[in-house]
């Protein structure tokens, strides 16, 4: 009609929809449900990523190598590092580490073997060791005895009654006949104190340097701390001949670590992945020169230099366990720091070995473990760290161990790091005695462990179970104890309680354990792997005089860094003593020379 306007129709909701969501509607409604229905019933669950390709590349690959003029870890050369810092980045630093044990970086120039790289991190390298930079003195510093025995004693002298050793009194740190030490590394084994000593006081066997040993370090004194050093903390992809990170380790001048170089030698010497090392004179600002041993950190450059670089490195975090705690990768963070291939690999193969072990049996232990693991390699590892008197290892405090899985095979390797505290306690101990954290250095936790004989608490007849450490030890042995160790330790350490009473060698339920050592020691099923592995390396380390012979070698570069001394000649001589007893006891063990 003229003049009158037509109403327009409004278009209904399911019109203004586009023609293919109207024709597919059913579909697109049900998945909106069944997200609705998840994020309703599992939308707090966590989901965890599971990396499954094997790609050979690593993301954060070195651009810039600075060659330099030296090899980094030529020990027949002297080597020179300076630092140098701003002196309130570092208070900054030492003030966050006092207050809650913050190890953060600080920005510092470098200069090493004369070559100069600017904006390098530092920052303190160490749990137990930096304790006393806490106020938690732990061990007595300046490498004295232990307590318990006298300060001052000679090797081998008696603080109280003191029992004979089980071996013609013979006595780690003392001469023949002599009387017991109660307090003295390798001291009390387990048994009431003053009446089942089975070692001298002043260090451990032979009082070789480096064992036992809680260093007095001052915030004063930054030439001594233990460092880290991180070249592409502020330079990405900055490296100084392939190397990412330096460690400078505990001990200066007189108190370098020559047990751990020397420990480092024989263990490359053998075959076996070991850390290149070299020492170095150590200038910090204006401070005066320190003798140190730097050590090659393992990382991801580390790791490209085992096996053809295809494989995982996994590092053992001194606070976490072997233990486990289900299917989720992520949960194993706090015990193990993977090292290289991050992005294209994952910890999922650690999670699947700790399963296994955690829960097989006796039977499926021995019938299974080559699936898991090189056990030609396990056995050389275990039969090192024995050899090597290494009182931190795999089952030790510091859980100081790496596990390598190749990707080839799909097994795993243990290697060592860490030998600071090496030819520590007994020079006697013999393939199927306890060298580490189960039993006390010179402690024989249950000898062939299934009797509780030998060495076991209170000496040669067995004594009462310790509750906890010896009287009078300090609190944190040894070492001031890694931080976030297990609640309930150190009930039942040391002396192992007769071992695990119930398992064999290696230590057990008494003290720290760990599954792969204390099962494969204690199962007869690999004792001839490990025999033939220990008759091996014995030859290799001293029934060739390799190990005497490298000590004097590693003096004279310890000396040529500056670190010249009286103080350290006393070191040599003991380290050289422990290594001669360690060698005679060994050469009387028809079991270790066939």
């Amino acid at each position: 009609m003229s003049g009158e306007t037509t109403a327009q129709r409004r278009r209904r909701l399911k019109d203004r929809l586009p023609v293919r969501l109207r024709h597919h509607w059913k579909p697109a409604a049900a998945l909106g449900v069944g997200l609705a229905a998840m994020v309703y019933f599992i939308g707090d669950a966590r989901i965890s990523p599971y990396v499954t390709s094997s790609s050979r590349v690593e993301a954060d690959a070195i651009t810039e190598d600075i060659r330099g003029t030296v090899d980094l870890y030529d020990t027949a050369v002297p080597h020179s590092i300076q630092l140098t810092y701003q002196q309130t980045d570092f208070d900054k630093m030492m003030k966050e580490f006092k207050k809650d044990g913050t190890k953060d970086y600080i920005e510092a120039d470098l200069v090493i073997d004369g070559v100069h790289l600017d904006d390098v991190g530092i920052r303190l390298k160490g749990n137990s060791t930096l304790s006393s930079l806490r106020g938690n003195k732990g061990m007595p510093g300046g490498g004295r005895q232990m307590p318990g025995a006298p300060q001052g004693a000679p090797a081998g002298a008696d603080g109280a009654t003191g029992g004979q050793d089980r071996r013609q009194g013979r006595q780690p740190g003392g001469g023949p006949g002599e009387a017991g030490g109660t307090g003295g590394a390798g001291g009390t084994a387990g048994g009431t104190a003053g009446t089942g000593g089975t070692g001298g006081g002043g260090g451990p066997a032979g009082g070789g340097p480096g064992g036992m040993v809680q260093y007095d370090l001052s915030a004063d004194k930054p030439e001594e701390l233990p460092w880290l050093v991180k070249i592409d903390e502020y330079v990405e992809g900055r490296a100084y001949q392939g190397e990412r990170e330096i460690s400078l380790r505990p001990g200066s001048n007189a108190q370098v670590p020559l047990n751990e170089a020397l420990s480092l030698s024989l263990t490359d010497r053998s075959g076996q992945k070991a850390e290149r090392y070299a020492f170095t004179e150590l200038k910090v600002n204006n401070r005066p020169a320190a003798t140190r041993l730097m050590v090659e950190a393992p990382d991801t450059d580390y790791a490209d230099d085992i096996a053809d670089g295809n494989g995982v490195l996994y590092k053992a975090r001194a606070s976490g366990s072997f233990e486990y705690r289900g299917d989720d990768p992520s949960e194993y963070e706090s015990s193990f720091k993977q090292l290289n291939k991050k992005g294209s690999q994952d910890l999922e193969p650690v999670m699947k070995l700790i399963k296994w072990a955690d829960g097989a049996s006796d039977e499926e232990f021995a019938r299974d473990l080559h699936k898991y693991v090189d056990v030609d390699s396990l056995a050389h590892y275990v039969a090192s760290q024995n050899l090597l008197l290494n009182f931190d290892d795999i089952a030790g405090p510091g859980k100081n161990y790496l596990l390598w899985y190749d990707l080839d095979t799909k097994k795993f390797s243990v290697l060592g790091w860490d030998y600071n505290l090496t030819f520590s306690g007994d020079a006697t101990a013999g393939p199927d005695d306890s060298t580490g954290m189960g039993g006390m250095p010179g402690a024989r936790p249950g000898g062939n462990a299934k009797t509780g004989g030998n060495g076991t608490t209170g000496g040669n007849t067995g004594g009462t179970p310790p509750s906890g450490f010896p009287e009078g030890m300090p609190e944190g042995f040894p070492e001031g104890m890694p931080e976030g160790m297990p609640e309930g330790m150190p009930e039942g350490v040391p002396g192992g309680a007769g071992g695990d009473q119930e398992g064999g060698p290696g230590g057990g339920r008494g003290g720290m354990s760990h599954v792969l050592k204390t099962k494969f020691l204690a199962l007869d099923a690999f004792d001839s792997v490990y025999k033939k592995a220990y008759r091996e390396l014995y030859q290799k380390f001293y029934a060739s005089g390799t190990a005497a012979e490298s000590v004097e070698a590693i003096a004279e570069q310890a000396r040529s860094a500056g670190a010249a001394s009286k103080e350290l000649d006393t070191a040599v001589t003991k380290l050289s003593r422990t290594v001669t007893d360690r060698s005679a006891a060994l050469a009387k063990d028809k079991e270790v020379t066939g």
